[in-house]
């Protein structure tokens, strides 16, 4: 008995052969199997997942009802930062326009970013805990735990990239010794992230931003030679270290800051000399410092509108600032007003916010100064230098008196480092 033959069905050989094989990807693929086919443009008979992501697409809720995209983006970057981690929670659209840069780089092309203070602290059991202050409520606020393995470090370095990243290096662990980890923290995403490693394990080094790439150098490590005189640095587009050329002579640095495109170091050489130097990152070279400049540089110290600051008292209520064409420190602004002379009223840091000079001491206080206002008297212009309360108002003059008698040894923790981000 004849075998029945199975024949192939009849087809159209200008029809859409999408379904010729379920295994293909895209419709082209059926086109070198069928010649003469033609790609389906009929949504009904396309595959069911790109039905569906049409369908999704087509059915997208709006970011704000009744409003286009456009204006209703336009309306968020205009929500106070403190609420995003709020406004995160909506819906998934607004989780991913706040999570992305588009949002942020326009707050901040618009002027619409804000900046707040980041306070790194240490308490007398060594333990480093961290805060932000927004100066728009005047609000401490809270933040996300540091990586365990700053939890209890000393000697790292602080300093912030791109104006929204907080990076925390180097260091020297109780358990561990130094440190070549890297972390960084983004105020975009109130998350922490890891970095690529530093070229060489220090600790008690200094550290500056210039172009938006991270310096680091000196500083101490174990072994032979304990005191480095080797520099590296971090170039985020890249996302790389790289070493630049050594110092002429090995430092333990204890003061540092960016002045007219190059990096100024003060510190301690390996026989306690007091050691000075300059790092131009045009020429990669290390060059001496200015004596009269070194001479009356205090910690800590700002490069601002072109000048350089530097406190002229232990609160921070006066500030001197050097004078290029005499080449000597002068006298800047006086707030007439002496807190005191104990640990916790020490002016720990000195930081630009809003245009404004901000200093932070120990106990959280906080006052800001114009310095670009060119009547520096505080008694005819009083706004001119404010001083704004952190946790609890300012003492009054008999218990500041009564803090720096008594109360010396008292300190409940310290601040170790100080940054601004702005998001």
């Amino acid at each position: 008995m004849e075998q029945a033959r199975v024949h192939a069905p009849l087809v159209d050989s200008v029809s859409c052969y999408c379904k010729v094989d379920s295994g293909l990807k895209a419709v082209v693929g059926a086109r070198k199997f069928v010649p003469g086919s033609k790609i389906c443009i009929q949504p009904d008979i396309d595959p069911p997942v790109q039905k569906a992501r049409r369908e999704r697409s087509r059915v997208q809720p709006p970011l704000l009802p009744g409003l286009p995209d456009d204006l209703a983006i336009a309306c968020l970057i205009r929500v106070p930062r403190v609420e995003h981690s709020k406004v995160r929670l909506v819906c998934k659209r607004w989780f991913k326009l706040l999570a992305g840069n588009f949002f942020y780089s326009l707050r901040k092309s618009l002027g619409m970013a804000e900046e707040w203070v980041y306070v790194i602290k240490r308490d007398r059991e060594g333990r480093i805990s961290w805060h932000a202050f927004d100066p728009t409520y005047q609000l401490w606020r809270p933040l996300p735990p540091i990586p365990g393995e700053y939890g209890g470090a000393h000697g790292f370095g602080c300093a912030v990239l791109s104006g929204c990243h907080l990076y925390l290096f180097g260091g020297k662990d109780s358990l561990k010794g130094s440190m070549r980890r890297v972390v960084f923290y983004s105020a975009r995403t109130n998350r922490w992230h890891r970095a690529p490693d530093m070229l060489r394990k220090r600790h008690f080094f200094g550290s500056c931003v210039i172009n938006n790439c991270l310096y680091a150098a000196g500083g101490e490590c174990e072994g032979i030679q304990r005191t480095l005189r080797s520099g590296e640095v971090y170039d985020p587009n890249r996302n790389r270290w790289s070493f630049i050329n050594d110092m002429s002579t090995a430092m333990v640095p204890f003061i540092g800051v960016v002045y007219d495109g190059k990096w100024l170091l003060k510190g301690l050489g390996a026989h306690r000399e007091v050691l000075s130097e300059a790092y131009s990152p045009k020429t990669n070279k290390w060059d001496p410092i200015n004596e009269r400049l070194v001479t009356g540089w205090r910690n800590p110290s700002i490069f601002m509108n072109g000048k350089l600051y530097a406190v002229d008292c232990l609160d921070g209520c006066k500030l001197r600032v050097y004078d290029e064409g005499t080449n000597s420190w002068k006298r800047s602004i006086d707030s007439k007003l002496h807190l005191g002379n104990s640990r916790a009223l020490e002016a720990a840091a000195l930081v630009p916010l809003n245009g404004k000079l901000c200093i932070i001491r120990n106990n959280m206080s906080i006052s800001i100064v114009d310095v670009s206002n060119p009547d520096k008297r505080v008694e005819i212009n009083p706004h001119i230098w404010e001083n704004i309360a952190s946790r609890g108002q300012f003492k009054t003059l008999f218990s500041n008196l009564w803090s720096s008698i008594a109360g010396r040894s008292g300190l409940k923790s310290h601040i170790v480092h100080c940054q601004v981000l702005q998001v």
